[in-house]
């Protein structure tokens, strides 16, 4: 049997496993309670009672609200980032960032990710870290995908960044306006439409670029 090195992780102990199954429902526990009630009218008991845990296990792994908070913010824009990015590979690689911004756009429309990731975020952990979670996520697909298909030029990188920021931001404002919406479905269309051509115009950009210089 071969060396397994030592790269190769330990296996958790017990005490390890009921940490992170603890530190897990508590983060389930207030994106709960958080959607059903709001972020400000929900407090630190009534999480750790839905939890099953007591105020101590609250503050062994988590400060105040606002850092549990933080964790939930990150959790979902994991699972969104994993959502798009599975909808991409799933697709042609002409189609990849197409399938992409509309799986993101599901991702926005649902109720709990709307009004936690993106009405609720911003007012309790800041625009700065909502931005560095955002890149460290979902974004961050975002800006790779339209980066590697910009022209080569630190000018045409940087307009791909902001052109990521700019499609991500018309994609959560796309989510909201949905909502009430006297035809979604003819909305959503319309939305995907005008997102799809801006994201476009840096795949032109850089074909005519490529073509300019052969």
């Amino acid at each position: 049997m071969p060396n397994p090195g030592p790269s190769s992780q330990a296996p958790k102990s017990r005490r390890e496993e009921y940490a992170d199954a603890t530190r897990q429902a508590l983060i389930v526990a207030a994106g709960e309670l958080f959607a059903a009630e709001g972020y400000q009218q929900v407090g630190v008991e009534a999480i750790a009672r839905s939890a099953r845990v007591t105020r101590g296990a609250f503050y062994h792994h988590f400060a105040d609200k606002a850092e549990l908070f933080d964790a939930l913010v990150e959790s979902l824009q994991a699972a969104a980032a994993a959502k798009v990015k599975s909808a991409a590979e799933a697709a042609t690689k002409a189609k990849r960032l197409s399938a992409g911004i509309r799986e993101f756009l599901e991702v926005c429309t649902e109720p709990a990710y709307r009004q936690l990731v993106i009405e609720t975020a911003p007012a309790v952990l800041g625009p700065a870290r909502c931005r560095e979670i955002e890149e460290a996520h979902v974004y961050g697909l975002l800006i790779g995908a339209l980066t590697s298909q910009a022209a080569a030029s630190e000018k045409a990188k940087a307009n791909a960044y902001l052109a990521a920021r700019m499609i991500g931001s018309m994609v959560c404002e796309a989510a909201q306006l949905l909502d009430g919406a006297e035809d979604p479905a003819a909305m959503k269309a319309d939305a995907l439409k005008l997102v799809e051509r801006m994201a476009g115009t840096l795949v032109t950009h850089k074909s005519r670029a490529a073509a300019a210089h052969q």
